[in-house]
């Protein structure tokens, strides 16, 4: 297979690059502590809602969080959470609201990962990972799996505790299998899921069952969606995927055999593509890459041994 030049191969996943913030975890038990940190005046902070959060175009054509003084922030009485601090000592936190705050100058906009992720720094990426995958937490177990008492938050938003029965609940991250999958010819097996827009075809992915490991996951997955037997398996890297709790383990699998046969339900198409019949497809309109934050597009690009071609505009057709 191919792997690809210095610019596919060494160019790091959206959302795994060192964001250079220490969680700090021994802090967040430590409730004098973190009310210093929340007072003290370089402590920033910045809202999220329902997966968003604001940012602001920055006068070097770049992309930030809009991040403000503990002192600016909007009133929370539990919904805090500590995020951890920079190299200069710096701490960080999000608050949970029901809507983001307005801005008086106007210029700041709402934005999710997707949109965000590959246009924000390393840290403004990291912090906003980690916000966004608590709140998506916090909104989805309120209640205790024990005895169904309403939790509280402690642990600054990485536990909820039962006042009922003592039991913790901690985050919860479902690990997902995500696979480029090629055969003899080196040609890769992308499909089209039921719901997806017409056209859109990416890697196949499926979640790990219990009691499974992670190289039986991607020969069931793949088996089931498209009926192609799989051979060897090789890990390639990970990536947090917070829509709401997943972490994605990518793989490139070799086939042992190339016949496919969907399952109708959530795969709908499945083609192999060698990388002429992708630059072709994907020039011509007929089918839409992943997008460029996902591990999907990295694997592909792996694969591909460069960037993954765009649409031609009119102008180029």
């Amino acid at each position: 297979m191919n792997t690809g030049g210095a610019d596919t191969a060494d160019r790091p996943i959206g959302l795994t690059a060192d964001s250079g913030i220490d969680r700090a975890a021994h802090h967040r038990l430590d409730e004098a502590w973190l009310a210093a940190a929340w007072s003290h005046p370089t402590t920033r902070v910045f809202v999220v809602s329902g997966g968003q959060a604001l940012v602001d175009d920055t006068p070097d054509g770049g992309t930030e969080l809009v991040m403000t003084p503990t002192f600016e922030a909007p009133l929370t009485e539990t919904h805090r959470y500590f995020l951890g601090t920079d190299e200069h000592g710096v701490r960080y936190f999000a608050l949970q609201k029901d809507t983001l705050p307005g801005r008086l100058d106007q210029s700041a906009r709402a934005a999710g990962l997707r949109e965000a992720g590959l246009l924000l720094s390393a840290r403004d990426a990291g912090l906003m990972a980690h916000a966004v995958a608590l709140e998506n937490w916090q909104r989805l177990h309120r209640f205790c799996s024990r005895c169904g008492e309403r939790t509280v938050i402690a642990a600054a938003g990485h536990i909820r505790r039962c006042p009922a029965c003592g039991a913790e609940h901690y985050p919860r991250t479902d690990p997902a299998v995500i696979m480029l999958v090629t055969d003899e010819e080196d040609r890769a097996l992308l499909g089209r899921q039921v719901h997806w827009p017409k056209g859109r075809f990416s890697t196949l992915a499926g979640f790990v069952e219990p009691g499974e490991s992670i190289e039986k996951a991607v020969a069931r997955e793949v088996w089931e969606e498209a009926g192609v037997t799989i051979g060897h398996v090789e890990y390639v890297a990970s990536q947090p995927w917070p829509f709401p709790s997943s972490l994605m383990l990518g793989f490139i699998a070799r086939a042992a055999d190339a016949r496919i046969t969907v399952d109708g339900e959530e795969i709908e198409e499945a083609r192999w593509f060698s990388r002429e019949d992708l630059r072709t497809a994907i020039e011509n309109g007929e089918i839409l890459p992943p997008m460029g934050i996902s591990i999907a597009a990295r694997l592909i690009e792996l694969w591909y041994g460069k960037p993954i071609p765009q649409p031609l505009t009119k102008a180029e057709a």
